[in-house]
């Protein structure tokens, strides 16, 4: 019994104290909230109120900052998109006006032997408003007859100027005035990754526009022993079908940067083809409206391969009676510099040769003996071309 009674007591102390506990602080409590009052000049359940407000609010401000957030992300994603769509739009009116579909018709002969005549498409850019029309050598280089719709749908027989099978670039004539010549930009001035868009009739389908990238510059394709090879030509994933040839690959701002000209076998790859580069294409093309045919460059030079640690071009060979010799370049020398520019390859330099006319007076620098040497040539026509002449 006695040690029921002094649990009992000891039961009942501990449940004292805690009263005791809670109502101290409940006092305090209630002087710490009366003393906040007195501070913020409130009534206590006015200052309760606010406190309990304030503990909602910066959840409900959070929530609205992310869905005012995630509301400007999607319009300004939106806005971007609908910008870029208005660039493109804007760049494909500047240039469709420039672009043409020519059909032609060629001679083949058949198995018999007998000759037959044949349809052939492709597309151009025009050139001169006053009727000059760039294209390629294999769309319109050996046509009987050449005719021409303009983006409007008007149609006009083509006269062929001249073409050159080395470079693929031909030129024929309309007889037309005031038209939408396109605007020409030089290779120096595009970047791998750029955009790239190609206009120009595949498998007729006219005023057909597709869009990639410049995957690449410099490619360097020989096509035939019988003719030069193919320099700097600029690789791009914009799709290049049978029929885009002769069309325009222009750049974000609208101007040709390349005339469409060649593409992998399509059973082999997807998403390459090539176009030759406007500085290129531009020249061979003010020769032939001038000669009426392409005078190709030339130094005279046999090139091979160079296994020293410097770089350029290892001339094999100079023969006498050509610039090159004539100048004072010596079989041994290295060509590292032609008018200024870097060449690491016979490509290379012969892509700067295109870039020049027959007469133009270069500087070359050469290295030879351990020291870079200057030299200056006066550039004479390739044989290549002067004998089809």
């Amino acid at each position: 019994m006695k040690e029921d009674d002094g649990f009992r007591s000891f039961f009942v102390r501990g449940i004292f104290i805690i009263i005791i506990a809670v109502v101290f602080l409940f006092i305090g409590a209630t002087i710490v909230v009366g003393i906040l009052s007195v501070v913020n000049k409130v009534t206590p359940p006015e200052l309760l109120k606010g406190y309990l407000e304030n503990e909602e609010k910066p959840a409900v401000e959070e929530k609205d900052q992310e869905e005012e957030t995630l509301a400007e992300g999607q319009e300004t994603g939106g806005f971007l998109l609908e910008e870029f769509d208005n660039a493109v739009n804007e760049v494909v009116e500047e240039i469709n006006g420039s672009v043409v579909n020519i059909m032609v018709t060629v001679k083949q002969t058949d198995i018999f032997g007998q000759e037959t005549l044949a349809e052939g498409l492709g597309s151009g850019v025009i050139y001169s408003e006053d009727g000059y029309i760039i294209t390629n050598n294999h769309v319109a280089g050996e046509a009987e007859d050449i005719l021409v719709t303009l983006y409007d749908g008007s149609e006009y027989p083509a006269e062929l100027v001249g073409a050159d099978e080395n470079t693929d670039i031909a030129v024929i004539k309309i007889e037309a005035g005031n038209l939408n010549d396109a605007s020409f930009a030089s290779i120096d001035t595009v970047k791998v990754g750029d955009l790239a868009i190609a206009v120009g009739s595949p498998f007729g389908l006219q005023q057909t526009v597709t869009m990639g990238v410049i995957s690449a510059k410099g490619r360097d394709i020989t096509i035939s022993p019988e003719t030069l090879p193919m320099v700097n030509l600029i690789q791009t994933d914009a799709a290049i079908n049978s029929g885009n040839s002769g069309g325009p690959l222009i750049n974000s701002a609208g101007q040709v940067i390349g005339i469409n000209s060649l593409i992998i076998e399509p059973s082999l790859s997807s998403g390459i083809g090539f176009a030759i580069p406007s500085d290129t294409a531009v020249n061979m093309a003010e020769q032939i409206i001038e000669f009426g045919r392409v005078k190709i460059p030339y130094i005279g030079v046999e090139m091979g391969e160079n296994k020293t640690d410097i770089t350029g071009v290892y001339i094999n060979d100079a023969p006498e009676g050509y610039p090159a010799s004539e100048a004072g370049i010596k079989t041994g020398d290295i060509i590292s510099k032609f008018d200024g520019v870097e060449v690491k390859t016979s490509y290379e330099l012969f892509a700067q040769i295109l870039r020049h006319d027959v007469g133009d007076v270069v500087e070359v620098e050469i290295y030879r003996d351990g020291e870079y040497l200057t030299v200056t040539l006066k550039l004479v026509e390739n044989p290549v071309t002067q004998k089809n002449s």
